[in-house]
């Protein structure tokens, strides 16, 4: 190969390095604080697949809705449930037709304690625990679900008076894992490593006893002409993204 050839070949090459760099865009993200940790490893291999970036923000599904009403300037929003996404998409917030569900919860019963929490949850009906935390269930779905657990086996008005209400499920982990609550509802991609929970004791809670938690995305309305933002979802459907949610625990819907 001649020398001027290889010029024309690393120019071109070059050319198309800045070009793929002009391109690249940094998406908005709204993420339910449940899926913190599997959407920090998404976004980095996101990067990596694609030259975008997302920049994330974690917080409660319900406050989030409430600042995209108020003009928040996110472009794509990961939620807790599938009806804070659905309501988006009704009230025009939402691009209509880019809503899916991209992973389901599971709810866990978790005390930083190692002995603290059975295998089956009786410590809810036979401990003489003074604090239980859950995240505030008007705004999070987990904590909405715990809600459901306890009626469904009787325990809501005797544990009523115990509860300390976590803004959202990240505040509520906190609240356990410092003490300040003995036991207490939390996302199971919280607490889990290596496919089983981590640290302490925990009760992972059958699904028969609370709704699905049904976590939905879509891209909204602020985001329908950033090419990173159309990306980012296309890549949650991806076997690499997959691989990733499934990893923290998460069930996968049957089509996605």
């Amino acid at each position: 190969m001649s020398f001027i050839a290889l010029n024309r070949i690393i120019l071109a090459l070059s050319l198309a390095a800045l070009s793929a760099i002009a391109q690249a865009e940094t998406t908005l993200v709204a993420v339910a604080a449940n899926f913190t940790k599997p959407m920090t490893e998404i976004a980095e291999a996101f990067e990596k697949a694609s030259g975008h970036s997302a920049k994330l923000s974690f917080g409660s599904s319900g406050k989030f809705v409430a600042q995209f009403e108020n003009g928040a300037p996110f472009e794509v929003f990961l939620s807790a449930d599938d009806k804070s996404p659905l309501k988006l998409e009704q009230s025009g917030l939402a691009v209509a037709g880019t809503r899916f569900t991209y992973a389901i919860g599971k709810l866990v019963l978790w005390s930083s304690n190692p002995s603290y929490v059975d295998e089956q949850g009786q410590i809810l009906s036979k401990g003489d625990f003074k604090h239980l935390a859950l995240a505030d269930p008007k705004l999070a779905p987990y904590g909405a679900a715990a809600v459901e657990v306890l009626k469904s086996q009787g325990l809501l008005e005797k544990l009523q008076p115990l509860f300390v209400q976590g803004e959202n499920i990240a505040q509520t982990h906190q609240f356990i894992s410092t003490g300040n609550a003995e036991l207490g509802f939390v996302a199971l991609s919280q607490v889990i490593e290596n496919g089983k929970i981590g640290s302490g004791s925990g009760w992972i809670v059958p699904k028969n006893l609370h709704t699905p938690i049904l976590q939905d995305a879509v891209l909204l309305k602020t985001g329908a002409e950033n090419p990173a933002a159309q990306a980012l979802l296309a890549f949650l459907k991806s076997p690499s993204a997959l691989a990733i949610i499934e990893k923290y625990g998460y069930a996968l819907p049957a089509v996605n």
